[in-house]
């Protein structure tokens, strides 16, 4: 596929997407590949590989003589990362952030306590490199700057618990994370609590004390929905 070809791809894709997480497209709706490749100025086959994606994610199903339709809500992959991201971007945004940040409650305080009996001397030390960086870029409005430690920070602590199935929620996590910031949905700098929390984190692992990990990771979390009644509520 050319780079020309892969923008109207992604920009089909894109458009698609957020229309159909955002209800523009209700439940049963059926898109027709003509219309949607006359609509677009694009050919059948960038809108039947758009299509594959979609069905990809259980967003829509094709159906010969039918055309392509839209599934119901509870039968999408909700932990796709593309899902997700445009899922954040619609009016449903409070609830969304809100149901993400309860999984994470739910998910990273084990992962953290298992990380801190099951990771590595590297692990360990990038996980206090990138508490260290969020301290470093908490303060004078470094938002973007502080998200790349943020979600690096996150994705160490999944991946050094040893459960693969933790590891693999790392892009749900970053896409939270992301979403948040692009969407203002954050204090123009971090809550210093929370920053402080994620360099305690970085030593409970690095000390192999896993109820001390667990029981920090759990204020974050908590910290970060306190965060949502204020900002999205």
């Amino acid at each position: 596929m050319t780079t020309q070809a892969q923008g109207l791809h992604t920009h089909v894709l894109d458009t698609l997407g957020l229309a159909i997480t955002a209800g523009e497209y209700p439940p049963g709706s059926v898109l027709r590949t003509d219309e949607l490749a006359q609509r677009f100025e694009v050919s059948r086959t960038v809108i039947r590989e758009v299509v594959r994606v979609l069905e990809s994610m259980h967003l829509v199903e094709s159906r010969r003589r039918v055309g392509v339709t839209v599934r119901a809500t509870e039968q999408w992959n909700v932990y796709d990362p593309r899902v997700i991201r445009w899922r954040l971007a619609g009016t449903d945004r409070p609830r969304q952030l809100r149901s993400l940040t309860v999984l994470r409650s739910a998910v990273e305080p084990v992962a953290a306590g298992l990380a801190a009996t099951r990771a590595t001397p590297e692990q360990c030390r990038e996980l206090t490199e990138q508490a260290l960086g969020m301290v470093a870029t908490s303060r004078g409005g470094q938002l973007e700057a502080y998200l790349v430690h943020d979600i690096a920070f996150h994705r160490v602590v999944l991946n050094a618990s040893g459960n693969e199935m933790f590891a693999r929620l790392g892009d749900v996590v970053a896409e939270v994370l992301t979403g948040r910031t692009h969407h203002q949905v954050m204090f123009e700098d971090p809550d210093p609590a929370a920053v402080t929390l994620h360099v305690r984190v970085a030593e409970a692992v690095r000390a192999r004390d896993a109820v001390r990990a667990e029981e920090l990771t759990r204020e974050i979390a908590a910290g970060a929905l306190r965060e949502l009644d204020v900002l999205a509520p």
